[in-house]
């Protein structure tokens, strides 16, 4: 992994936008994985306005949501899926036959788990993965643990994912969540990573060690070739 440091949030964002544009250029039916929240919001905004520009270079895209809370509506303006739509999904134009998602509140969860699965296998690898650095160093709800899953699955959410802004604002809170497993992350082509917002100062500096740990979970994308770290230094800088 390689880090590359940005003055602000907006120049961080350009620059990840400019990224997925020129994957997108390489390949047409890029299979875009994304992450949701604060941290990509201006990098998908910024993709919007590309669309408008050239509408016929999304025209093929494909997107995977990377997790989703689960047991609440999938309704719930609060869901992962809820700000795909709005920001991704609408804006882009993408068709539901380029979309892979997890139902937010199915009746087996782990047969869920196995469905996207089961999708991904068959539609990947993941050709670049946007990531956002949790406040415990999660990526996704592949949450610090003793150990880590592979492949898709339910998570056990973190004291901290329960205090994320999205599962405060829910009138049904989430009991547990829906997730790509690291396994599957790290065999994308390429990897983003995110590094802006608030309180991430303590997972980012371990970060910066270059040291693996299951208790930072993004710490493991030391070991792809293909990840960056886009730092905004303005919200990281102690």
């Amino acid at each position: 992994m390689t880090l590359h440091e940005y003055p602000d949030h907006l120049s961080l964002s350009q620059e990840a936008c400019d990224h997925i544009l020129r994957a997108l250029d390489t390949k047409p039916d890029l299979l875009l994985c994304v992450a949701t929240g604060h941290s990509p919001l201006e990098t998908y905004r910024l993709l919007g306005e590309a669309y408008q520009a050239n509408p016929s270079r999304f025209g093929r895209m494909r997107i995977i949501k990377l997790d989703e809370w689960g047991g609440v509506p999938m309704e719930d303006p609060q869901t992962c899926e809820s700000f795909v739509q709005r920001y991704l999904l609408h804006p882009l134009h993408i068709t539901p036959d380029r979309y892979i998602t997890f139902e937010s509140d199915p009746e087996d969860p782990a047969a869920e788990c196995a469905r996207v699965q089961a999708l991904l296998d068959q539609a990947g690898p993941v050709d670049l993965c946007i990531l956002g650095l949790g406040r415990n160093g999660h990526i996704g709800f592949n949450e610090p643990a003793d150990t880590l899953q592979p492949h898709c699955h339910v998570a056990h959410l973190s004291e901290a994912s329960m205090q994320h802004a999205m599962a405060a604002h829910m009138d049904r809170k989430p009991r547990y969540g829906l997730c790509l497993g690291m396994a599957d992350i790290l065999r994308a082509q390429e990897i983003l990573l995110l590094v802006t917002g608030s309180g991430k100062e303590v997972p980012y500096q371990f970060l910066r060690t270059g040291r693996l740990s299951t208790q930072v979970p993004a710490s493991f994308l030391w070991l792809h070739l293909g990840a960056s770290a886009l730092i905004d230094t303005a919200s990281v800088r102690n």
